[in-house]
């Protein structure tokens, strides 16, 4: 076979790898799952969390636009904790006996911090690693962003 014909043998098996985009397949079993059984499993050392947004209402009772709760959800200290991976707080020398936070707790973190992804229904969440938490909280309205 000749370096040509090696090369077109070649980019037909690329181009078959290649899937249609409506050749996605629904898989019911994912159906009966509840959405944070759906939400990504975080690995390793890292957490999944969901930054606070704040509320949509001031206090003056100026309903905010999406983009402005958008913004303060990125640049927000403030997250909820999800999930956490299978070793987060595992290393007992750096963390001690306790870990610094657990799951369905509000935590501070750094302002950009973590993976940021949008879920299908829209909402941001991010994957942060297990030392990234700074503070846990008791209401997440307590912190004020600057």
């Amino acid at each position: 076979m000749t370096n040509i014909q090696e090369n077109n043998v070649m980019a037909k098996k690329v181009a078959e790898a290649y899937v249609e985009p409506d050749a996605v397949v629904l898989d019911p079993e994912k159906l009966d799952q509840s959405i944070l059984d759906r939400m990504p499993q975080p690995t390793g050392w890292r957490m999944l969390v969901l930054p606070y947004a704040g509320k949509a209402k001031t206090e003056g009772g100026i309903i905010l636009t999406k983009q402005t709760t958008d913004r303060e959800a990125l640049s927000t200290v403030v997250a909820y904790v999800v999930k956490k991976g299978p070793l987060a707080y595992n290393n007992k020398e750096r963390y001690g006996d306790s870990p610094w936070c657990e799951e369905k707790q509000w935590v501070l973190i750094g302002r950009y911090s973590g993976s940021r992804f949008k879920l299908e229904d829209g909402a941001e969440v991010r994957i942060i690693n297990d030392d990234e938490v700074i503070a846990t909280i008791l209401n997440p309205d307590d912190i004020v962003s600057l």
